[in-house]
């Protein structure tokens, strides 16, 4: 086992669509995107931009939600909580992801999706299969 310091969303704890906020409950890990990538690959609707962060790509884009390095994108197991309808994890497009070294871990930060450094995620990311329960407790 492990332990990861992690940020989840400044708009705290919730399930509805649009709210900008870390669904709680039982999840699983759907689908594990961008294995093999180098640390630091951007993505954008999960798929590589062929851009690697750096300081400087971020000064040329301000404002920007940063998905670095590695996805683990999770799922509701709990019908009409964090599944279905208005409360469907995978549909808001929640992850476990990469971020930027200057992004401050252990305090809410996020626009829903929990946030790691990108040396932990790449260690998570080939610990875990598509499938495995995640747990999210705030």
């Amino acid at each position: 086992m492990a332990t990861y310091p992690i940020s989840t969303a400044l708009n705290g704890s919730g399930q509805e669509k649009g709210s900008y906020c870390t669904p709680l409950g039982a999840h699983i890990v759907r689908a594990k995107i961008g294995g093999g990538r180098p640390v630091n690959t951007v993505f954008v609707g999960r798929r590589p931009t062929g851009e690697i962060y750096s300081p400087e790509l971020a000064e040329r884009s301000p404002g920007r939600d940063w998905i670095l390095t590695r996805i683990l994108w999770l799922s509701g197991r709990e019908v009409g909580f964090n599944r279905l309808g208005e409360v469907d994890t995978m549909r808001r497009y929640i992850y476990i992801h990469g971020s930027p070294d200057s992004v401050h871990m252990g305090q809410p930060g996020s626009i829903g999706c929990i946030r790691m450094r990108n040396a932990d995620i790449v260690q998570l990311f080939d610990r875990v299969s598509p499938g495995i329960p995640v747990n999210i407790a705030i």
